[in-house]
């Protein structure tokens, strides 16, 4: 077969180099008009159901439940967005602290993060929501999860300034976290909170029953404690 013979440039009419230049000049003047792509953030999800989620971790669910943490965690650097707390679901953020907790009950990883990383969030409804959900699940293990209620109740006290949030939780403590490795200054936290609403009398009687029950054993506290009620002074005499 013959090779077909090229045809010189000069042969092609001069409407078509013009009308690709044309069209060239377009192109480039519509994608340069064009607003810049836009990242844009993705809601948190709910979780997966808890039977779903055990199913999943195929035997290992201890190290789901940290996977599950860090996937959370992970959630506020999304590809071309960062997030602020603020913008995040905090129910939906409470359900998943809530399933890894639930994958590893042992965890102290997901009271952490709510207490002081997502209940550190400048929003008083969301943080609010954290140092509720730290009070809902201490009171399924108290001995071990007490420090991270402690939290809460500082937080309360000098980030909320809601000082009647802040005894509540410093009085669930002293009432429920009675095991021997449950140190007195976390017993004692519901005295200061007292003293801080001025309620002298209930701060007298919270040291007083500390001393009288037995359960502060250590000498320095004992001092500590004995010096606090005598700096109370003593209660006003009833009226006549």
């Amino acid at each position: 077969m013959a090779a077909t013979a090229l045809r010189p440039l000069s042969s092609v009419p001069r409407a078509v180099p013009l009308l690709l230049a044309a069209a060239l000049l377009l192109q480039l003047l519509w994608q340069g008009g064009r607003p810049a792509p836009r990242a844009r953030a993705q809601d948190l999800p709910p979780p997966p159901p808890l039977v779903a989620l055990q199913l999943a971790s195929l035997g290992e669910p201890a190290a789901l439940s940290r996977a599950t943490m860090l996937y959370v965690q992970g959630y506020d650097e999304q590809a071309g967005v960062s997030l602020a707390w603020r913008a995040l679901d905090y129910g939906r953020l409470a359900a998943w602290l809530q399933r890894a907790l639930e994958l590893d009950p042992r965890s102290q990883y997901p009271l952490l993060a709510a207490s002081e990383v997502y209940g550190a969030v400048s929003d008083p409804a969301r943080s609010r929501l954290m140092l509720e959900f730290v009070y809902a699940r201490f009171a399924e293990d108290p001995d071990r999860r007490w420090p991270w209620l402690a939290h809460a109740a500082l937080v309360a006290r000098h980030r909320l300034h809601d000082l009647p949030l802040a005894r509540r939780y410093a009085q669930a403590i002293r009432l429920r976290a009675t095991g021997p490795r449950v140190p007195a200054w976390a017993r004692e936290l519901e005295v200061f909170m007292a003293e801080d609403m001025n309620e002298l009398d209930s701060a007298r009687a919270l040291i007083g029953g500390l001393l009288h029950d037995g359960l502060i054993t250590d000498p320095h506290e004992l001092r500590f404690l004995a010096r606090r009620l005598d700096r109370l002074g003593p209660p006003p005499a009833p009226k006549r």
